[in-house]
């Protein structure tokens, strides 16, 4: 049931409530994932009982389900974000849905469609998909892009959870065209910011070149930079995990922390079974110079 369970998990994101773990990843209505131990984990349903939100249908024509949701827990409410977009093209837009709770079985639990968030054109030089929020202690940054001119992140309400109208677009990674950097998330560990993307290619199965990288700074607005002091703005970033043996392309992930430990939530396509997309954990370990390795799979 476990490997059944893990599979056609895509562009994975994690929270931890109470004692449960829950995974929300890409595809129709957002699907659920919930574990005990971060190992063994059982199917939920989904967020949205339609495949997709009414709204998105006039507002980003050719949209089949929502993309890469990210989740966080801000002033009393959970906050999932998910993106909306076609292949190849940046009229995209980021939606917003909130939930008192988590748990199914809670008489709070509902959740909210509070419509569209964020939004690009094909006259930006940038794609509104792939958000991730950080809240500090004043402060809620977000976090989006995909190829065109790379990860950027604006100034966000902490009320609200929304980006502010107008706040200028800050620049946080890039690459050479076809400019392959995507999938931001963003933590602050030990008095430095991480900024962990994924480089390359997803979604060709067994043919996905999808690697994870990170970079660091100690502003949150950048400038990041690898271990060998490359900047990100210049396509550096030091490679956290590469596709190996049965796995390929693995990426999009989501870093979560449970007291003094870290774990890393991603996706990979199986050479194995076809190039099937299936979630992996990871812990995440530390050295003494503050830089990130991954763990053997959990899952």
């Amino acid at each position: 049931m476990q490997n059944e369970v893990v599979k056609f998990v895509h562009d994975p994101c994690i929270i931890r409530e109470k004692n449960l773990y829950y995974v929300y990843s890409t595809g129709h209505g957002i699907p659920i994932r919930r574990s005990r131990d971060l190992k063994t984990w059982e199917n939920l349903g989904r967020v949205f009982v339609e495949d997709i939100p009414e709204w998105t249908k006039t507002e980003i024509p050719g949209s089949v389900f929502p993309w890469a949701p990210d989740i966080a827990y801000l002033n009393g409410l959970y906050h999932l974000y998910y993106s909306v977009s076609t292949f190849g093209k940046n009229r995209s837009a980021i939606g917003l849905a909130t939930n008192k709770t988590l748990d199914p079985a809670s008489k709070d639990y509902a959740w909210k469609d509070q419509g569209k968030v964020f939004e690009s054109f094909p006259s930006d030089n940038y794609n509104a998909i792939d958000s991730n929020v950080l809240a500090l202690k004043n402060r809620l940054v977000f976090l989006f892009g995909s190829f065109w001119s790379g990860i950027k992140m604006v100034e966000a309400d902490r009320k609200t959870g929304r980006p502010i109208a107008g706040a200028p677009v800050v620049s946080l990674a890039r690459r050479p065209s076809p400019g392959a950097v995507e999938a931001p998330f963003l933590i602050e560990y030990r008095d430095w910011f991480y900024l962990f993307v994924s480089f390359d290619f997803c979604c060709r199965g067994a043919r996905s070149t999808y690697n994870l990288r990170v970079g660091r700074s100690k502003d949150v607005a950048g400038p990041y930079l690898d271990r060998e002091g490359v900047s990100m703005l210049d396509g550096g970033g030091t490679v956290v995990l590469q596709g190996a043996g049965r796995m390929a392309g693995p990426g999009h992930c989501a870093v979560l922390t449970v007291v003094k430990q870290t774990f890393l939530a991603h996706h990979y396509y199986d050479v194995e079974e076809n190039g099937v997309p299936k979630l992996q954990v990871r812990r995440l370990n530390w050295d003494r110079e503050g830089w990130p390795s991954v763990g053997e799979p959990l899952t």
